[in-house]
C-alpha cells in the first residue's frame, strides 16, 4: 500500500500513500507559458533555491526539470516538460537547473542528487513538500498529477520532516469530534512526542480532500469523526473512528516500531 520514500539514488522522493502523486487536482488547460525562472549563474543560492523561494513566496507550486546534460533523452523530456508547465502557468512556476554545475551545489544538497538519474523532474507544493519525482522518462500525465490537496501537502511535509502526523477527518456535524481529538491533543502534548509530531485537520465535505481520502481509504460521508495516524515515509499505523486516547495512539507507534512498518522496514516508524 505505501511507498517508501525514494532517495536520489533511485528517484527523489515521489509520495506516501501507494501514489506517484496524492490528490492530483485538475484544470482547464492555461496559457501562455508559465513563468520559468532563468539560469544566470549568478547568486550564492544558485537558481535552484533561488526558484524554491521566488514560488513559495508566490504560493505556487514549482517544476524543476534538473539535468547534468543535452543528449537526446533531455531534449525530449525538456519539450515535454515546456508543454506540460505552460498549461498550469497560473498554478506553477517551472525552472531548468544543470545539477553539474557547482554553482547548483546548493539544490544538490538539499534533495540529494548526487546520483540522481538525468534528466528528472522535481514537483514542489508552495509549503515545500516534494510531491512528484520523476526520472529519466515521462509523461505530462504524470506531472499534472503532481498537483495534490492542501492537506495532503501538509501531510507530505510533515512526514518528508520526519515527523509523526495525526490527521483528523472531521468538522463541526461530526459525531465524537471532541473525543476523537482528545487523545490526537493528549500525544501531541506529550514530551516524547511533541516536537515529532503534526496535528493536521481535514473537513470531510472539502471537495479538494476526496481523492485523498480515497487514497486513504476514508469514507467522507462518514458521520463519525474518523483519525488516521501516518508515520514516516508514509506508513498508515491505524485508523480510529471516533473517540482516541493517548494509550491507543502510543500503543499502535510502539507496536510498529518494534516490528516496522511499510512494507516489511526493519527500521521501524518513530521519526528520527
Amino acid at each position: 500500500m505505501v511507498k517508501k520514500l525514494v532517495t536520489a539514488a533511485v528517484v527523489v522522493l515521489i509520495t506516501a500513500f501507494g501514489f506517484t502523486a496524492m490528490g492530483a487536482q485538475k484544470g482547464p488547460a492555461e496559457k501562455p507559458a508559465a513563468k520559468e525562472t532563468k539560469h544566470t549563474g549568478q547568486g550564492a543560492k544558485g537558481l535552484g533555491l533561488a526558484a524554491i523561494d521566488s514560488a513559495a513566496k508566490a504560493k505556487k507550486y514549482l517544476f524543476i526539470f534538473c539535468y547534468t546534460s543535452d543528449d537526446e533523452q533531455t531534449q525530449k523530456m525538456r519539450k515535454l516538460f515546456d508543454v506540460a508547465t505552460t498549461k498550469v502557468r497560473k498554478r506553477a512556476n517551472s525552472t531548468k537547473v544543470n545539477i553539474a554545475d557547482p554553482a547548483e551545489k546548493g539544490i544538490v544538497e538539499k534533495f540529494k542528487l548526487n546520483s540522481a538519474p538525468s534528466p528528472l523532474v522535481l514537483v514542489l507544493a508552495p509549503n515545500g513538500a516534494v510531491t512528484g519525482g520523476f526520472p529519466v522518462s515521462f509523461e505530462e500525465k504524470q506531472l499534472m498529477e503532481a498537483f495534490v490537496s492542501p492537506c495532503a501537502e501538509n501531510c507530505l511535509r510533515a512526514l518528508q520532516d520526519g515527523k509523526l502526523v495525526l490527521l483528523c477527518v472531521q468538522n463541526a456535524s461530526s459525531n465524537s469530534k471532541d473525543a476523537a481529538l482528545k487523545g490526537v491533543t493528549d500525544f501531541k502534548a506529550d514530551p516524547r512526542f511533541a516536537q515529532f509530531t503534526q496535528i493536521v485537520m481535514l473537513n470531510p465535505t472539502d471537495v479538494a480532500e476526496t481523492k485523498f481520502l480515497g487514497q486513504l481509504q476514508v469514507d467522507p460521508k462518514s458521520s463519525e469523526a474518523i483519525t488516521v495516524f501516518l508515520t514516516p515515509p508514509g506508513a498508515v499505523l491505524g485508523k480510529f473512528n471516533g473517540a482516541t486516547d493517548k494509550a491507543r495512539l502510543v500503543t499502535a507507534l510502539s507496536t510498529a516500531s518494534s516490528g516496522g512498518c511499510g512494507s516489511g522496514s526493519k527500521s521501524g516508524c518513530c521519526p528520527k
